[in-house]
């Protein structure tokens, strides 16, 4: 099963997530699995050191953890994502958290539009398979707070089926998915 997807996260972990290269080494780790500073620097084109200082600030937030058992040797170091999904919420009464939060939250709404701007340049490259299988969804529902809750935990349920079995098939591609549900005014 998934590790628990939901943390209680202070400003410094979120800070430490917000932030453009280490967004994408998530992604990289999440995607491709277990890897080296020098594997994550020849995926991104980012210096060693620039990778390696970046690796930091996300395992002293608790992020990503070292998987010891991968090195060959005592100088090399594995990473891993810690969670198969991040979904945060701010500690209460922090300093700064509001405006942390907030910064964040835009960030993230603008790094999913550029993920699903970036499938719709690039669809004729996936073929008709991929462009008939693609999704959007959006729907207006009625909720108290408590079936909001419901519904979250529900498609993280269901989320965690798919991460925990993922597809083997050759054809298979890294899908990203992401859901958003907040009260919002027609």
């Amino acid at each position: 099963m998934s590790p628990k997807q939901t943390r209680s996260a202070g400003a410094s972990r979120v800070q430490a997530v917000d932030h453009p290269l280490r967004r994408r080494l998530l992604d990289l780790l999440a995607v491709e699995g277990p890897s080296t500073v020098s594997i994550l620097s020849a995926r991104t084109g980012e210096m060693v050191g620039n990778i390696s200082h970046h690796l930091k600030v996300l395992a002293t937030a608790g992020v990503i953890e070292e998987v010891p058992e991968l090195a060959k040797d005592k100088r090399e170091r594995w990473w891993k994502s810690a969670w198969s999904s991040y979904s945060w919420k701010l500690e209460e009464g922090e300093p700064g958290a509001d405006l942390i939060g907030g910064v964040a939250e835009e960030s993230n709404v603008t790094y999913r539009a550029g993920k699903v701007r970036d499938w719709v340049a690039r669809r004729a490259e996936y073929g008709a398979a991929w462009d008939e299988s693609a999704m959007s969804v959006d729907v207006w529902l009625r909720l108290t707070p408590e079936r909001m809750a419901e519904l979250r935990d529900r498609l993280q349920e269901v989320l965690e089926d798919f991460v925990d079995h993922p597809s083997t098939e050759p054809e298979a591609e890294p899908v990203y998915l992401f859901a958003q549900g907040v009260p919002a005014r027609p």
